[in-house]
């Protein structure tokens, strides 16, 4: 009988292994977002956007980017890609859509 539960504990402990190295040690959860924005200036609306991008994925990433760097394509903790905006003439003075692929 106790050659029988080793042998049980033993496979069990290896198919465990087995799993756990199949689950890819970078897996990422990634949101698409998107998001509108309206200024003066075209520049202007493309950064409301964007907030209105981290604004909906995070909003504590949002807080720590508004007193870090404020920089459209960077959002502490995640990785950003696909960012494009479409901006028209409209609101203010511009209004632009930005979308945006967003991974922690």
């Amino acid at each position: 009988m106790l050659k029988l539960t080793s042998a049980v504990i033993a496979a069990v402990g290896a198919s465990a292994l087995i799993v756990a190295a199949a689950a890819p040690a970078d897996a990422r959860t990634c949101v698409n977002k998107a998001g509108q924005g309206t200024n003066t200036t075209e520049e202007g609306a493309k950064f409301q956007a964007y907030e209105a991008i981290l604004q909906a994925t995070d909003w504590g990433m949002w807080a720590n980017w508004m007193v870090t760097s404020q920089k459209v394509g960077q959002a502490p903790g995640y990785t950003v890609s696909r960012l494009r905006f479409k901006c028209q003439p409209g609101g203010l003075g511009s209004t632009c859509v930005g979308q945006a692929t967003l991974c922690k």
